[in-house]
């Protein structure tokens, strides 16, 4: 048989499978496991999105839409936009997909010519490595420390352009580490963008989960031009607890939501008809679920915050966004921990499955090999249980 495509092949499948696959197996079992790899809301969908979804199947909307999507959802996103971000777009800027990461891709695919660059901070959300290489770019990783808060430097960025960088991804706040750039963080950001007129895609689906008083800003938001340079990646999954009905969003320059309607035709087409009439009355519909879904991730984060800062060999600084808390493992690296040598934090998330009955999420393939990345979108009774089998694994 004839060779498979190179470029296919060079596609790496994620860093977090065989943990994944190891902790489905062993429920499968019967094992008592708890997994904290979610990335999704443990939450359900609001009855009123829900009901909107059946009464499309109803009302036979059952057909073709737009390759963009359709103007009522694409009016809602514009509307929501405004509302949320003080953002103005037409909804001709934009593109509906099945979900954010695949908004992601058709924006690098819109982007990207063979060989160019994107900067990519670190810790970065494992699919962003694969994307910039699947759509012919190279990924510049550029670290963004602990001590930093893991939030990109000015300094950093500016060390990483070159003649062929044509893009930053940046992820507000952050998948795996929680962090939430401020506005002043994000003008900096934005100032080195103009200056080497670089697009920027800014991946804030996480949006509306902000603790501790804090207040978003949208990079977009920040003035006329980045705006033009912007292509704004959301959508209703993380929002509304909405993962399964596979709809995202960008927002960006007439011109680059063209080609990505364009490359989206040609492709995959639209989202399922009936996912974004749903999508659409989230975003038409009562925004209260979300302020209660956000309380409760909060006390959650607060307990973990809590157990972590007492237990010996392990740290984590406190997120400010998303769900996800990045444990520091770095003390324990070296150390033979329940019978296993800790080399990295995939040993770590091995060893801590298969005789501590937790799964977690080893950072290696988010560039941060010292890290573990918890879940905190599970119930409290899971965390409490969580923390409790991690201080009863490290003393093994």
């Amino acid at each position: 048989m004839k060779e498979l495509s190179a470029s296919a092949q060079a596609v790496r499948a994620s860093t977090t499978i065989a943990i994944d696959s190891l902790y489905k197996k062993m429920k499968a079992e019967g094992y008592d496991v708890i997994g904290f790899g979610a990335g999704e809301p443990d939450f359900n969908t609001p009855d009123h999105i829900k009901e909107a979804g059946i009464n499309a199947i109803r009302s036979n909307q059952t057909r073709y839409t737009p390759a963009a999507g359709t103007e009522r959802l694409r009016a809602a996103v514009c509307k929501r936009l405004e509302q949320d971000c003080g953002l103005f777009y037409e909804p001709s800027q934009i593109v509906a997909a099945s979900g954010a990461k695949h908004n992601v891709f058709a924006a690098l695919m819109a982007l990207l010519n063979p060989g160019d660059e994107v900067i990519l901070p670190a810790p970065y959300w494992v699919s962003y490595y694969e994307m910039i290489r699947m759509a012919g770019g190279v990924p510049v990783v550029v670290n963004a420390p602990e001590a930093e808060e893991f939030k990109l430097s000015p300094a950093a960025m500016e060390a990483a352009v070159t003649s062929k960088t044509k893009a930053i991804i940046l992820n507000n706040p952050s998948n795996p580490t929680g962090m939430l750039y401020d506005r002043a963080a994000l003008t900096a950001i934005g100032e080195i963008c103009l200056k080497h007129d670089l697009y920027v895609i800014a991946d804030e689906i996480y949006y509306s989960l902000i603790y501790d008083g804090n207040s978003f800003v949208s990079f977009p938001s920040l003035s006329p031009e980045l705006k033009e340079h912007t292509i704004l990646i959301n959508g209703v999954s993380k929002t509304y607890a909405m993962t399964g009905w596979r709809v995202g969003y960008a927002a960006a320059n007439p011109r680059i939501a063209r080609v990505m309607a364009n490359y989206l035709s040609h492709s995959t087409s639209a989202p399922s008809t009936i996912s974004q009439a749903a999508a659409a009355a989230a975003l038409e519909g009562p925004q209260d679920s979300i302020e209660e879904m956000r309380r409760q991730f909060e006390a959650r984060r607060d307990y973990m915050m809590e157990r972590i800062s007492k237990i010996r060999g392990v740290s984590c600084i406190k997120p400010q966004g998303a769900f996800y808390a990045m444990m520091n493992i770095e003390p324990l690296l070296g150390r033979v921990i329940s019978g296993t040598l800790m080399e990295d934090a995939d040993s770590f998330a091995s060893a801590f499955l298969e005789k501590g009955l937790v799964a977690v999420v080893p950072c290696t393939g988010f560039g941060a090999p010292h890290h573990i990345r918890w879940s905190y979108a599970t119930s409290m009774e899971n965390i409490k249980e969580g923390m409790d089998r991690l201080e009863r694994f490290l003393l093994g």
